[in-house]
């Protein structure tokens, strides 16, 4: 059996250059397309780590566990301070 982590990943040219901040925006962009609350998704995956909290619609979850949580944290508080 295959686990996740022995799965080559393949990003796009422009996922890669959006870096952390793109990556949020994607992955908030495609659980509002399937209908989750985003905020509420993404709070849940940086709290726990389960990445089911990540909608797999648009590769969202395979980019969002490119980058580590604590990165993802990184950026919100730096985004948000930076208002």
């Amino acid at each position: 059996m295959t686990e996740a982590s022995d799965r080559t990943m393949r990003f796009s040219a422009e996922e890669l250059k959006n870096g952390t901040k793109g990556i949020i925006r994607e992955v908030y962009r495609s659980l509002e397309e399937k209908g989750y609350d985003p905020v509420s998704q993404i709070v849940g995956y940086l709290m726990s780590g389960d990445p089911t909290y990540i909608t797999s619609h648009n590769n969202a979850r395979t980019l969002i566990r490119s980058v580590s949580r604590d990165a993802l944290i990184e950026e919100l508080v730096r985004g948000y301070m930076s208002k």
